[in-house]
């Protein structure tokens, strides 16, 4: 047996050290200063989703009576919400809060386009209204469906292709998605520059009626007072008919109306398709929770 393995066994019978029993020094606390803090609601993405919001209000600002400055402002608010996931994803800032802010953003706009277009066109506003309904449950449901289903981790883009190859492709296809809501809205802003601008769907308040008698309340009647005398109000819903008549000219509306209308209609009936999956995974969830709880108990008979 060498010296060195005498040195090892003698260590061995006289125990642990005076260093072995000396206790160690508890680990320091972690503060606030030492970790490196960070500020969600700053992130880039965020940012930008809070500029969208700016732009929305602004262009709701200019709607009753300038078609040309609101259709910008509304027209940037809606590109940027391709922007914001590229810079989530450029800058790993992807958040849930992230999100939930692009949705509810989408969400609020349109539904605020839709409802002056209710009041533009009166005769279509059951359809507007059933428009912004179909939306705003669709979407909710089946934000409520993935979190509930799979957990708060989980995003709302993430639908598997044996649920439905439909929303998998509108959800993962980046193009796809892009070409969809941007020409949706595309299509309502084009009816929006129609309420200025036709002839046939807003007509002018101010065209006289030919051999229209002297007696004629007609506005531009030269027998009859001023258009303004009319409506002393110029907030009122003919004051502002009369405000938006034939303010532009119809060609290009009408021509972004027919491009973007059938890409709106399948929108709608993807909202449909969104809308009856998640209600039948929900289901399929009750059902498989009843199962757990033992319902439905059959009753004993008396």
């Amino acid at each position: 047996m060498n010296g060195v393995t005498k040195k090892r066994q003698a260590k061995v019978g006289q125990g642990p050290s005076p260093e072995d029993k000396a206790p160690k020094a508890p680990d320091a606390p972690v503060t606030k200063e030492s970790e490196a803090t960070e500020n969600i609601f700053l992130f880039y993405p965020n940012i930008i989703g809070y500029v969208r919001i700016i732009l929305a209000i602004a262009s709701l600002y200019y709607m009753p009576l300038h078609p040309r400055t609101c259709s910008l402002l509304y027209s940037i608010s809606c590109l940027l919400d391709a922007l914001d996931g590229v810079a989530a994803r450029h800058f790993e800032q992807s958040t849930q809060f992230g999100a939930v802010l692009d949705m509810v953003t989408d969400r609020c706009t349109t539904a605020c386009l839709l409802v002056f277009l209710s009041s533009a066109w009166p005769r279509w506003s059951l359809l507007f209204q059933g428009l912004i309904s179909l939306d705003l449950a669709s979407h909710y449901i089946h934000m409520f469906a993935t979190l509930t289903m799979e957990g708060s981790g989980q995003s709302h883009k993430n639908v598997d292709e044996d649920r439905s190859r439909i929303l998998h492709l509108y959800y993962t296809n980046k193009s796809v998605l892009f070409a969809f809501c941007a020409l949706n809205e595309l299509f309502f802003i084009a009816l929006y520059l129609l309420s200025f601008s036709s002839p046939i769907l807003s007509p002018s308040l101010l065209q006289p009626i030919p051999n229209a008698p002297a007696s004629s309340l007609q506005p531009g009647n030269p027998a009859h007072p001023s258009a303004f005398h009319l409506f002393p109000n110029p907030y009122s819903a003919g004051a502002l008919e009369l405000a938006r008549a034939n303010k532009m000219d119809s060609f290009w509306p009408w021509v972004i109306a027919g491009i973007s209308s059938p890409v709106m209609a399948g929108k709608q009936f993807i909202n449909v398709v969104q809308l009856v999956k998640s209600s039948r995974w929900l289901a399929e969830g009750d059902l498989k929770l009843r199962r757990e709880k033992g319902l439905p108990r059959r009753r004993k008979k008396n």
